[in-house]
């Protein structure tokens, strides 16, 4: 029989209009198959729209809590998709930005792709982590303190990160993996008290 190995978990994906559709929508499918609730937050109230491709995709995803009104202890893992639109938007918002901070400092496991670690460096939480992510933005991480590397996923003490859409089946399951074993304590302790101090 399948092993459900998130069952009980709820999971937040935090995206924007502009999202990279099979970046947001194959591993929400993982997650769902795995038995975690999955949940989309954003800036706005309806529904987000992908892009595919080369195009803005037909297909939506209703969005079920405004990141300005949820509150993150009510998750237990944080999902990221990339896209170029996407994650520029959430990286400007205020909330969405204190809303990846808050999941980092709770321990809980954050999984990301292509563009989507964009917020972690706004958020703070990249120093010292080694991490990979689209080639666009591997300068930015370095900068910010990330130990950047070339590979298809990378996993560090609850970060999941992955550089593109065929990375996918790699980066979905390392992902399954992380959320399932739950909070890492190297979260709390990572984040000094002056890094903490400095979005407060």
């Amino acid at each position: 029989m399948f092993e459900k190995k998130l069952t009980g978990k709820k999971v937040a994906i935090l995206s924007a209009d502009g999202f990279e559709l099979s970046e947001l929508k194959e591993p929400k499918k993982a997650l769902e198959n795995h038995g975690a609730e999955v949940f989309i937050v954003s800036l706005k109230d309806g529904e987000i729209r992908g892009w595919d491709d080369k195009d803005w995709s037909d297909e939506t995803f209703k969005v079920e809590y405004k990141v300005s009104e949820v509150d993150p202890a009510e998750f237990d893992a944080l999902m990221l998709p990339g896209g170029v639109m996407n994650p520029d938007k959430l990286r400007q918002d205020e909330h969405a930005v204190k809303f990846v901070r808050s999941i980092a400092e709770a321990g809980k496991p954050i999984a990301a792709i292509c563009h989507g670690p964009q917020i972690m460096i706004d958020a703070d939480i990249v120093r010292g982590r080694k991490m990979t992510s689209f080639p666009a933005i591997r300068q930015d991480l370095i900068n910010a303190g990330a130990d950047w590397s070339d590979e298809a996923v990378v996993v560090d003490q609850g970060f999941v990160t992955s550089r593109k859409p065929s990375d996918i089946p790699n980066f979905n399951r390392k992902m399954i993996e992380e959320f399932a074993e739950g909070i890492h304590e190297y979260h709390r302790t990572h984040l000094t008290e002056t890094e903490r101090l400095g979005l407060q």
